[in-house]
């Protein structure tokens, strides 16, 4: 059984609580967020207690820790759950700071702990099976990959300030995604935004409509488009091209019913949002944590690939504000 200690009692610490009680093979034993109501809230929901994050990292009767705190907090939990030779399950990104990520590569490889970085959406089964379906050559060598993804509404003004931006918080699930498609290292990446849904996003420096062109060495191209708005729901679908033909993830509907009428077909919106989109990747993301935990399996993704989409989405800010491409540093 493994014990687990839950940092961060917001929205995401609930949903990885949740996946934690409805899996078999772990519990949790203890919660800690600046907030005491929220980390009560959990406590009694999952029965664990409430602790500090220090009594929670220096626990004995603790095996693991979930990291579902701000992102400028993580380096230092980082650092100390390593130290204390805790298995860590940290949210993305891992740090805004490629050199503080490299650092806790370091400290993790020297601990020998397992880490899981939190790309929820390689646990998605519309998208795991279209990669299973890349990787046995169903569409032969891959072409072009198109990957869209917009959020129903934005966040608000004051998240943009400690978010580091939409390619760093929003588009780095899909840099990952791209990765975990491609099968290749891109080497040259062009990105492009602008502030069309909220002009406060953009007074504040951020973009939130943006796209991004990355090429591998032999050619190939993924394609990424990202909004804040989608009127008609959470927008995450999936194409991807090859010699021999396409595979493409649709959007989850709200139902799969369909109505014909003399006015035509109409369809149920998509999903409203994240919670419920990738219900079933949280889960999944939690039961690899616990196997790679218990020694039953790699942690896949790993700290390296929060490193790698870090890489990405600086590069990305960095050409949306020069206007000009990205060279990529060899993995």
């Amino acid at each position: 059984m493994l014990k687990i200690g839950i940092l961060g009692c917001g929205r995401i610490g609930q949903v990885h609580a949740s996946s934690i009680k409805a899996l078999d093979g772990a519990r949790v034993v203890a919660v800690a967020d600046a907030l005491p109501a929220a980390a009560e809230a959990l406590a009694q929901s999952t029965g664990a207690q409430m602790r500090d994050v220090a009594a929670i990292i220096g626990a004995d009767d603790i095996d693991a820790v979930v990291i579902g705190t701000p992102t400028d907090t993580h380096f230092d939990l980082i650092q100390r759950a390593a130290a204390a030779g805790k298995a860590i399950f940290c949210e993305k990104p891992v740090d805004m700071s490629v050199d503080n990520i490299r650092a806790c590569i370091d400290m993790v490889g020297q601990a020998g702990v397992t880490f899981l970085t939190g790309f929820n959406r390689r646990f998605d089964p519309n998208f795991a099976a279209l990669r299973a379906r890349i990787k046995a050559g169903d569409i032969g060598a891959v072409e072009l990959i198109c990957i869209t993804s917009r959020d129903p509404a934005p966040p608000p003004v004051s998240y943009i300030a400690r978010s580091g931006g939409l390619f760093r918080d929003m588009m780095i699930h899909d840099f990952d995604m791209a990765r975990f498609l491609m099968g290749e290292d891109f080497v040259r990446l062009h990105a492009m935004g602008s502030a069309l849904v909220d002009p406060a996003i953009g007074a504040a420096g951020d973009v939130d409509t943006a796209a991004v062109i990355l090429t591998t060495a032999s050619g190939r191209i993924c394609q990424i488009s990202n909004s804040r708005r989608a009127s008609y729901g959470y927008d995450q679908r999936i194409e991807v091209h090859g010699a021999l033909g396409m595979l493409r993830a649709e959007n989850q509907l709200e139902s799969t019913v369909e109505i014909a009428t003399k006015a035509g077909f109409r369809r149920d919106p998509a999903q409203h949002f994240f919670l419920e989109r990738y219900e079933a990747a949280y889960l999944a993301e939690m039961r690899a944590f616990i196997a790679a935990a218990t020694g039953g399996a790699p942690a896949d993704p790993g700290i390296v690939d929060g490193l790698q989409a870090q890489i990405l989405a600086d590069a990305a800010t960095l050409s949306r504000e020069t206007g000009q491409p990205v060279d990529l540093p060899a993995a």
